[in-house]
């Protein structure tokens, strides 16, 4: 069988190792070819195709971002998508398509298999950590640990100038990364999408901080929302899969604060800082072993499946229910941080 693969969406720490487990087992145990389309959707669309083989991996476990590049490209929004896609395949003699991506890519690669016969098989990357039916996706476990490290960095900067430091983490749903990156990095105060927040209670937590003579800082994800809806992004445009390009609220939060507080405030935005590097051990694991599974799954024809880590088994899912809807952080587990604010 000749196999091809995707990596769509943003890029992620652990899609290199995802990419380099395929092609080792596929090969090596299966005797299946492969080749590398690039750019997400694009490659397939457009027919735009990578040499994909053993020699073409190896090296790549401990490298961030993509050998095959990755886009936000929604396929089914161009004309004849599902044609040309399956003219593509037929071309470059492609029996299926491991697509491994977030939200996003797995929706599409749901609809081409379930509606239209493409043979897809998934496997979830988000640094979001917020595909449903999933206990963890790859890339998560570096991007909280880079959050974390810079968090560790501001405190002493903070407490220098006694100043308030608000970092922004990405997180346009969900507030995974912000939960976790702040517990661990000793935030004072975390801030998430799932939970609305009052601004006036998160400058009383501030205020108590300096009474016991301590430079607060504040994690805030970057879909965090104020309960009264006040915050005015500074960018409303969208991508391709209609999602606003979200920017400001580390900025607000900080000019608030020292509006409400007379405390003087600073933001930093992480942003694609969090996406790039080498990946973590436990992302390299965690992508090896999709990658493994991934190639059995297409080997046996299981279709429309996603690989899925449920407690320290690789199982199958539907691609269609695991990306139906978010898994978002559950309310006790955000009154667990709540503990350490203020």
């Amino acid at each position: 069988m000749r196999i091809g693969v995707l990596t769509g969406g943003g890029d992620c720490p652990g899609l290199n190792a995802v990419i380099r487990a395929v092609v080792r087992k596929g090969v090596q145990e299966y005797g299946h070819g492969f080749i590398g389309f690039r750019d997400g959707w694009r490659g397939p669309l457009e027919g735009d195709t990578v040499r994909l083989d053993i020699p073409a991996v190896r090296g790549i476990l401990p490298r961030g971002g993509t050998i095959l590049g990755s886009s936000r490209t929604h396929p089914l929004r161009h004309d004849n998508a599902v044609r040309r896609i399956k003219a593509n395949l037929a071309k470059h003699d492609v029996e299926a398509l491991i697509t491994i991506g977030g939200e996003d890519t797995l929706g599409v690669a749901a609809r081409l298999s379930d509606d239209y016969g493409v043979p897809c098989v998934g496997v979830p990357k988000t640094i979001d950590n917020d595909l449903s039916a999933t206990d963890y996706t790859f890339g998560f476990d570096t991007a909280v640990g880079i959050a974390t490290e810079a968090i560790d960095r501001l405190h002493t900067t903070a407490e220098s100038h006694m100043r308030v430091l608000v970092v922004e983490v990405m997180g346009r749903h969900t507030g995974w990364i912000a939960l976790h990156s702040g517990l661990a990095g000793g935030a004072n105060v975390i801030l998430i999408p799932e939970q609305r927040f009052d601004i006036d209670q998160v400058c009383a937590w501030v205020t108590s901080r300096f009474r016991a003579s301590y430079a607060p800082i504040v994690v805030v994800a970057e879909g965090a929302v104020p309960r009264d809806g006040s915050m005015v992004l500074k960018d409303g445009s969208q991508d391709p899969f209609g999602h606003v390009r979200l920017s400001g609220i580390g900025e607000w939060l900080a000019r608030e604060i020292e509006r409400r507080t007379g405390k003087e405030a600073r933001t930093t935005v992480l942003g694609h800082v969090q996406r790039g590097g080498t990946p973590s051990a436990f992302d390299r694991w965690l992508a090896t072993r999709f990658g493994l599974h991934a190639v059995d799954a297409v080997h046996e024809r299981d279709f429309g499946t996603m690989v899925s880590l449920r407690g320290t088994d690789i199982v199958r899912v539907p691609m269609a229910e695991a990306t139906a809807k978010l898994k978002t952080v559950d309310v006790k587990l955000y009154e667990e941080a709540g503990v350490f604010f203020g």
